[in-house]
């Protein structure tokens, strides 16, 4: 049984040097006693490159941008968390490091090109770096959602896995349309739920399987922690404009909860 209110995972401890993540926790779990049968996840929640990579070559700016996390996301995250009493695990490290959401053996994990942008300390990445990567940011994520949601899982405490993110409004000079997109595969379940509930509102434009799909690798995460143990699934990005303040984070997650919570209820 976890009694503390936040878990930690990948963070320096005394004795025990990591430079990999530099002091800064690659995995912090909040909420971790939610009574909620839905996990939260949210793997582009932070910018923070950990100082053994200093800026990768790049400029605030751009560090602060699309490019490095997902805007607002991480805030609606915790607001769902507290009104759903869910469980949430969201990432310390920027996707810049190694994206969270996509198969370790996958070439854009380690992105060298982002949108328009290069990434100068990801070209010509040595194997070893690679692969270090992957163990200390990768494994050490991911084993720790699946430490979580191992034993809740199997008590049934657990019956879905919601992953939390937020989309530019222009990608490559081309608008998008949506004001939020829900992205599913096979288990249509609770996407059709949610999209019922959001369809009430005349004015949101609303993507299914848009802007992204599983076909853009980008249900990592999902087909890993949820679809594998039979669990329903969905990815929610929301346009970043729409929750860059608190104000629109809040009202995201006031919007969603309500949905999920009767999604879930009717698994």
């Amino acid at each position: 049984m976890i009694h503390a209110s936040r878990m930690v995972a990948g963070q320096e401890k005394s004795g025990q040097s990591s430079s990999a993540q530099a002091a800064e926790p690659v995995a912090l779990v909040d909420n971790p006693q939610g009574r909620s049968p839905i996990l939260l996840i949210c793997e582009h929640a932070s910018s923070c490159i950990p100082r053994r990579y200093g800026t990768l070559g790049l400029g605030r700016e751009q560090l602060e941008s699309h490019i490095a996390w997902d805007p607002g996301a991480l805030g609606v995250a915790k607001g769902l968390s507290e009104l759903l009493d869910a469980p949430l695990i969201h990432a310390g490290i920027s996707r810049l490091v190694l994206d969270l959401n996509r198969d370790p053996s996958a070439p854009d994990s380690v992105w060298t090109l982002s949108e328009r942008t290069a990434i100068p300390g990801n070209q010509n990445l040595d194997p070893a770096e690679r692969a270090y990567r992957v163990r200390e940011v990768y494994e050490v994520f991911h084993g720790m959602v699946d430490r979580f949601i191992e034993p809740r899982a199997k008590a049934g405490q657990t019956r879905c896995v919601v992953t939390i993110h937020s989309f530019t409004p222009v990608y490559r000079d081309v608008p998008r349309p949506w004001h939020v997109g829900l992205i599913y595969d096979r288990d249509e379940r609770l996407a059709r739920k949610v999209e019922a509930g959001l369809s009430r509102d005349s004015a949101l434009v609303v993507g299914m399987n848009q802007p992204y799909s599983p076909a853009d690798r980008v249900f990592h995460t999902l087909e890993r922690h949820a679809e594998r143990r039979g669990l329903a699934p969905l990815m929610i990005e929301i346009r970043n404009d729409l929750i860059r303040t608190e104000d629109g984070q809040a009202s995201w997650a006031h919007r969603l909860a309500p949905l999920l919570r009767e999604g879930a209820r009717t698994l």
